[in-house]
């Protein structure tokens, strides 16, 4: 757990910097100047950066249908980056359970965020796992 926990603040780091320099998470990767973890990127933490740009358009579709006044341009970078990477877990990664992507989003907000990004963050993802119980969200886990 401690490994997937380091690979999502390596995938956040690497999301930031992406967000900042407007770089391909591929040159990101290829350059290592994220990396304030040491070592290689794990095998999840680049499916997680990978995934989240590959899917991204549906991804801000998801967080902007489920933030309440708050529009993607609006958030601040660490707190969109942070979304980014528990909705791309949430739609896409079947293995993790949901409560695991939204615990560890707001572990990355209480750690990386400003002074209400945890409860953003949780209010956010909160709303989307409670849509998806629901049935509202369709399409979970679907490539399309």
């Amino acid at each position: 757990m401690l490994e997937r926990s380091k690979a999502r603040r390596q995938a956040l780091n690497i999301l930031y910097q992406r967000e900042i320099t407007g770089d391909a998470v591929t040159r990101i990767l290829a350059e290592g100047s994220y990396n304030d973890e040491g070592g290689e990127p794990s095998e999840f933490c680049r499916q997680l950066v990978l995934g989240v740009e590959s899917n991204q358009e549906r991804i801000d579709e998801t967080i902007s249908a489920t933030s309440e006044n708050w529009s993607i341009g609006r958030m601040p970078l660490v707190d969109r980056s942070i979304l980014r990477l528990a909705v791309f877990e949430i739609l896409y990664a079947q293995d993790i359970p949901d409560s695991v992507s939204i615990n560890e989003a707001v572990e990355l907000a209480k750690c990386y965020g400003g002074d209400d990004s945890s409860k953003f963050v949780n209010g956010v993802l909160g709303r989307l796992a409670e849509r998806f119980a629901t049935g509202e969200g369709a399409g979970q886990g679907s490539d399309g």
